[in-house]
C-alpha cells in the first residue's frame, strides 16, 4: 500500500513541469513590460503584474492541482518515497523549454540533467526498500519547527542583506530547503489528521506551512526572473527531496534501522543529484550569454 501514492506523485510532477513553465512566461512578460529589474527581488507592482497575465494564472492553477495531487500521494505513501519523483518534472520541463525557446540543450546540460534524475531515482528506489512509516511526537513537530524557523531567518535576513546580489542559484537553494519543510509539514499534518490528532500543535503546523510556502513562492517567482525554468525545477526536485528526506531519516525515523549498504546508497545518490544541479547551473545554454 506505500506505493498507492506512487501514480499521484507523477501526475503531480507532471502539472508542476507544466506550471513552471507557465509561470517562468508570465514573470519574464512582467519584468519586459514594467521596464525595470528584478534583480533586487519582486517589488509589489511587478507582484500585482502576476495577477494580470493569464500564462501565469494559469500556470498557478497546475501548480495548485500539483499540490493536490502531492498531498494525494503522501497520504498514501512515505514521504521518503513520494517526495524525489518531482524530478520526472524535471525531464519535462527541460524538453518543453527547449521547444518553446528554441534552445538546443548541450552535452553538459543533458549529463547534469541525467546526473539529477538518476541520483533521485536511485534515491527513490532505495528509500522504496528500506523506508517505513512512523508515528510524529509532539517532540518531533516540535524539533521541525524549531529548524523551520531558522531557515526561514537565515535565508529570509540574507535576502534582505543582499538581495541586490542575488541570483538564481540562491533563490533555488532557498526555496528548496524551505519547500522540504513545507512538504514534512504536510505529511505531519496529513498523518495527525488520519489519527484523530487535531490540536493546538497541529494548527501551529498548519500556519508555519502556510508560512513557508509564500516566502518559497516568492524565491521561485524571483528565480524565474534570473533562470530557466528546468534549472529551476532542478534544483527544486533535487534539494526540497533532499531536505525532505532528511527530516525524514533523522527527525522522523523514517528509514530507521536501514542497512549499511542503504546509507552508502543514499550518500552516493544525492551528491550525483547535487552534482547535476550544480553543472546545469554552470553549463545550461540560456546562462552563456
Amino acid at each position: 500500500m506505500q506505493l498507492a501514492g506512487i501514480p499521484l506523485a507523477i501526475i503531480g510532477a507532471v502539472f508542476l513541469s507544466v506550471g513552471a513553465q507557465l509561470q517562468h512566461r508570465g514573470v519574464t512578460k512582467v519584468e519586459a513590460q514594467s521596464g525595470g529589474t528584478t534583480s533586487s527581488g519582486l517589488n509589489l507592482a511587478q507582484l500585482s503584474a502576476l495577477l494580470t497575465r493569464p500564462s501565469w494564472v494559469l500556470g498557478t492553477l497546475m501548480l495548485g492541482l500539483a499540490v493536490v495531487f502531492q498531498l494525494g500521494a503522501l497520504a498514501f505513501s512515505p514521504l521518503i518515497i513520494v517526495q524525489p519523483l518531482g524530478a520526472i518534472a524535471l525531464v519535462l520541463t527541460a524538453i518543453i523549454n527547449s521547444k518553446t525557446h528554441g534552445v538546443r540543450l548541450n552535452t553538459a546540460s543533458v549529463r547534469a540533467i541525467v546526473a539529477c534524475v538518476g541520483g533521485v531515482g536511485l534515491f527513490v528506489t532505495i528509500a522504496a526498500l528500506v523506508a517505513g512509516e512512523k508515528e510524529v511526537t509532539d517532540d518531533n513537530l516540535v524539533v521541525i519547527l524549531g529548524l523551520l524557523a531558522v531557515v526561514l531567518a537565515v535565508f529570509g535576513a540574507a535576502f534582505l542583506l543582499q538581495r541586490r546580489r542575488t541570483r538564481a542559484v540562491f533563490y533555488i537553494v532557498a526555496a528548496g530547503f524551505i519547500y522540504g519543510f513545507v512538504a514534512t509539514l504536510a505529511k505531519v499534518i496529513i498523518n495527525r489528521v488520519q489519527n484523530g490528532n487535531v490540536e493546538w500543535l497541529t494548527i501551529l503546523c498548519g500556519v508555519a506551512l502556510l508560512a513557508g510556502a509564500a516566502l518559497g513562492a516568492y524565491f521561485v517567482q524571483n528565480a524565474y526572473s534570473s533562470g530557466p525554468p528546468d534549472l529551476v525545477i532542478a534544483g527544486l526536485t533535487v534539494i526540497d527531496p533532499m531536505v525532505a528526506i532528511g527530516i525524514g531519516i533523522v527527525v522522523l525515523g523514517e528509514a530507521a534501522g536501514a542497512p549499511l549498504w542503504a546509507v552508502i546508497g543514499f550518500v552516493i545518490a544525492g551528491a550525483l543529484a547535487v552534482w547535476g544541479v550544480l553543472q546545469l547551473a554552470r553549463h545550461h545554454p540560456q546562462l552563456q550569454v
